[in-house]
């Protein structure tokens, strides 16, 4: 079951998917953990004690200047939560054409879109990415016709 989804870069931190109470505490947690490590290691290890020690795993991705790192309880597959890590990526950067931090700061309802498609309830729902951006695109042309139609002016008869 996938608990929480950190996206951070550099120093500046953003939480896509966690409860609000112990939030700040799990991202320094995880950017100590994850930030120490050598780019040669393993991309798993154990939580910490703030997101469930041993019974919970931090697996993560290093992209340019962006980190994606899931937590996931110890049932969850490594290797298939880093091809779900990659599908987001190859996602984002297909929604976004070169995402960016910026837009994952400025976009982030659209981020959070394109992730409940992939993932609800903690449980993988789709990893097919042609059908996720499908979706992404359906959601946003009816924003845009939505959109349309509150900004039509009004034709009184």
């Amino acid at each position: 079951v996938l608990e929480a989804l950190i996206v951070y870069w550099n120093h500046f931190l953003v939480s896509l998917y966690s409860s609000e109470d112990t939030q700040q505490q799990i991202i320094r947690e995880t950017f100590h953990l994850v930030s120490k490590r050598d780019e040669n290691v393993c991309n798993f290890l154990e939580g910490g004690l703030l997101i469930g020690g041993s019974d919970n795993k931090l697996i993560y991705r290093h992209y340019a200047t962006l980190y994606f790192v899931f937590c996931v309880d110890s049932s969850e597959s490594e290797l298939g939560i880093l091809d779900l890590i990659q599908v987001f990526v190859e996602t984002l950067d297909k929604c976004f054409e070169n995402v960016c931090e910026l837009d994952l700061i400025f976009h982030v309802d659209k981020v959070h879109n394109i992730l409940a498609e992939m993932v609800m309830g903690g449980m993988v729902l789709e990893t097919n990415m042609n059908e996720i951006v499908t979706q992404i695109d359906a959601q946003n042309k009816l924003e845009k016709s939505e959109t349309f139609i509150f900004q039509s002016p009004r034709q009184d008869r």
